[in-house]
C-alpha cells in the first residue's frame, strides 16, 4: 500500500519524527451497520458503530486480519425512536462516565450542525440493547464548530473528553470536565470547557495514545475523501494553543476514513470507512 508522508505543516511550530510509521496490512467487508462511523476498542472487544435505519453499535473479536461478530447488537433509539441516528465517537475509560456524540446535518451545505453529547450507562446499554433506562443527560455540544466526536484523553494526570470539528475551517480541539459535562445541559456552561487548540481540518474522529502521549487526529484529505492521520502531541498543542504534529499520513485510499483505534497494544490497529465493502482495515503501527 503506498503511504504518502507530508513533510512540510501549515501550522506554525510543527515538527515531525520520522520514527512513526502507519501501514494497511489487510481489509475486510463488515456488514450490518449502515455506514460504519468509528470503533472502540475495550477489553478485548471491538465495538463498531454506524448509522444504519437507527444507530447501531455491534460487538466484535478481532483476529489477525478478520473480525467475528460476537452476536451483541445496541440499537441507539428510545421507546422505539432513533435517538443517536449518527453515532460519531465513544468516551470510555472504564472509571468516568460513557459518553457518546452525535453529529447532525442540518443542511445540504454542511455550514449548520447540531452537535449532541449523550451521557449513557454502557454497562447499561450493552445488556439491553437498546438507550431504554440508560440515557442519563443529553448534552448540546454548542461550544463545537461542526461536529462532535468524544474521546477520553488524559492531560496533566487528569480525565478530560476529548472532541473535534470536522469543517475546513476554525477547527479545534477541546477538552472537557467530564464530571461538569454529564450533569450539563450545553457544553458552553461555565467550567466544561478547560482548554482547547486550533486543529487542521476534516477531523472525522480522535484516538488516544496515552503511552506516547499523542492524539491522533482521524482525517480526509478534502471533504468526505482520502484518508489521513495526524499524529499530534497533546501537551505541547494545549500549551501552545495550536497542534503540535509529530508526524502526518496519508494511506493512498480514496474512501471516507471516519474511525480508527488501538487494538490492546500499541502496534496493531482497526481502521474503519463509511463504504459498504472494504470498511475495515488492519494497521501496523511502528513508533
Amino acid at each position: 500500500m503506498k503511504m504518502l508522508l507530508l513533510l512540510a505543516s501549515g501550522l506554525t511550530g510543527a515538527f515531525f519524527y520520522a520514527t512513526i510509521h502507519l501501514t494497511l496490512t489487510a481489509s475486510t467487508t463488515v456488514n450490518a451497520l449502515g455506514a460504519c462511523q468509528g470503533a472502540s476498542y475495550q477489553r478485548g472487544q471491538v465495538y463498531l458503530y454506524g448509522d444504519r435505519e437507527v444507530g447501531v453499535i455491534r460487538t466484535y473479536t478481532a483476529g489477525l486480519d478478520s473480525l467475528t461478530y460476537a452476536g451483541q447488537e445496541v440499537k441507539l433509539t428510545e421507546k422505539g425512536q432513533d435517538v443517536i441516528n449518527h453515532p460519531t465517537g465513544i468516551a470510555w475509560n472504564g472509571q468516568g462516565p460513557t459518553f457518546i456524540g452525535n453529529s447532525i446535518r442540518l443542511n445540504p451545505e454542511g455550514t449548520k450542525w447540531r452537535a449532541v453529547i449523550y451521557c449513557v450507562d454502557w454497562a447499561g446499554l450493552l445488556r439491553t440493547g437498546t438507550l431504554d433506562g440508560n440515557l442519563l443527560n443529553t448534552i448540546e455540544d454548542d461550544a463545537c464548530i461542526q461536529g462532535t466526536r468524544p474521546e477520553y484523553v488524559q492531560y496533566q494526570g487528569k480525565q478530560y473528553v476529548a472532541t473535534a470539528d470536522y469543517g475546513d475551517h476554525g477547527n479545534e480541539v477541546r477538552l472537557y470536565d467530564p464530571a461538569r459535562l454529564a450533569k450539563a445541559r450545553k457544553t458552553s456552561e461555565p467550567g466544561v470547557l478547560v482548554k482547547k487548540f486550533a486543529c487542521s481540518p476534516w477531523v472525522q474522529n480522535l484516538h488516544w495514545v496515552p503511552a506516547q502521549g499523542v492524539l491522533v487526529l482521524i482525517q480526509n484529505q478534502v471533504e468526505g475523501r482520502r484518508w489521513r492521520f495526524t499524529f499530534v502531541d497533546l501537551a505541547k498543542s494545549l500549551a501552545t494553543g495550536h497542534e503540535v504534529v509529530r508526524k502526518v499520513v496519508d494511506v493512498d485510499k480514496t474512501d471516507e476514513l471516519e474511525g480508527f483505534t488501538l487494538l490492546g497494544d500499541a502496534a496493531t490497529g482497526l481502521a474503519v470507512t463509511s463504504s459498504p465493502r472494504d470498511n475495515a482495515h488492519f494497521m501496523r503501527l511502528a513508533w
